[in-house]
């Protein structure tokens, strides 16, 4: 059964009264500069002048890759399932991370190719032991898409139930990095010189076979401009969950933020199949990920921080949590020129 999501541009109605909230604070008119951007985006979002954020999570869908069978990733697929359980444990980046910065972290099992059996701390929505091989076929069917579409939703609607007001997405998933640049290539028309970077490491003959699988997995498809059918032919369970879980996000009217490269490939294909999602996304950081730079220019989107990263699990958008809640913090508490009872500029 397709999965129809509703979403609606962000209502502007509010956006007078959020700019004088804003240009009336105790400073020069746009000396805040980025996060008086976020103060209206969030205000926008969540449809009032004093936006919160609450119980803010991170949640990591992790799935595997039937293209690693090419050699195209730098470590072998086990390690998938073995970062799940390190996530799980807390001892993996996005764990120290989200600790530090007040996150919650959800794992959730999209499609990796291990039997964890019932494990605390680890949400069980797998729809198959990773994909096929899309180097040869379909990643996936069109079933278990629209499956891995509604186990998104789902887990949207459960954080929303605990009361979370911001959401950020992250991944795991050996080879998601050739899923991610087919994604770009078929759905941006991205030549795949381009889209197709080093992944977690790959040296330059690692390289050169990575771009001749891919090019390979291209070829068996002409151009695609759905991204259902974009997630079928080269996504992964884990991409096509991340998706349905930004859909979700923005059906239900919470702010989102995209983390890197593998990311923003199911922000792609998400926007493909519901281009009103946009006004809800906030980009968290450019990833060194080749590929990344072209996909954020694509998107006209400009991320909040530029740190080198390239490790993905959300990492980068952990990070940029605390700049959102800063923009709330100033929206929300600090004093205007007539409450502190200072003068303004020429009075």
């Amino acid at each position: 059964m397709r999965t129809e999501f509703h979403i609606l541009p962000v209502s502007t109605a509010l956006d007078a009264e959020l700019r004088h909230a804003i240009d009336r604070k105790t400073k020069p008119l746009g000396a805040l500069g980025r996060l008086e951007d976020l103060a209206l985006q969030l205000g926008r979002i969540q449809g009032t002048l004093r936006p919160v954020i609450e119980r803010p999570r991170v949640i990591v869908f992790a799935g595997d890759h039937g293209i690693a069978a090419e050699g195209v990733s730098a470590y072998p697929q086990d390690v998938t399932w073995q970062m799940v359980m390190n996530f799980v444990q807390g001892g993996a980046a996005v764990n120290a991370l989200a600790r530090s910065l007040g996150v919650e972290v959800e794992v959730v099992d999209a499609g990796v190719a291990h039997h964890f059996g019932p494990l605390p701390g680890l949400v069980d929505a797998k729809r198959g032991h990773g994909t096929r091989n899309c180097a040869t076929e379909p990643a996936m069917t069109p079933a278990q898409c629209e499956a891995a579409l509604a186990c998104g939703r789902l887990r949207v609607q459960a954080a929303q139930a605990d009361g979370c007001t911001l959401l950020a997405f992250g991944e795991m998933g050996i080879a998601n990095t050739s899923a991610a640049s087919l994604l770009l290539h078929k759905l941006r028309h991205v030549p795949l010189e381009v889209a197709t970077g080093r992944g977690t490491g790959l040296d330059d003959a690692g390289l050169v076979h990575k771009r001749a699988v891919l090019a390979r997995a291209a070829a068996r498809t002409g151009g695609i401009s759905d991204g259902r059918e974009a997630l079928v032919e080269y996504g992964g369970f884990e991409i096509a969950m991340m998706a349905g879980a930004m859909l979700g996000a923005a059906e239900a009217g919470i702010a989102f933020v995209v983390d890197g490269f593998i990311t923003g490939s199911a922000f792609l294909a998400a926007q493909c199949i519901e281009p009103a999602l946009r006004d809800h996304a906030i980009f968290a950081h450019r990833s060194a990920e080749a590929g990344h730079g072209a996909m954020l220019e694509l998107l006209h989107a400009d991320p909040l921080l530029d740190l080198g990263l390239r490790l993905g699990e959300g990492t980068g958008a952990v990070l940029a949590v605390p700049l959102l809640r800063a923009a709330c913090a100033f929206l929300g508490e600090m004093a205007s020129f007539d409450s502190a009872g200072v003068s303004e500029q020429g009075g």
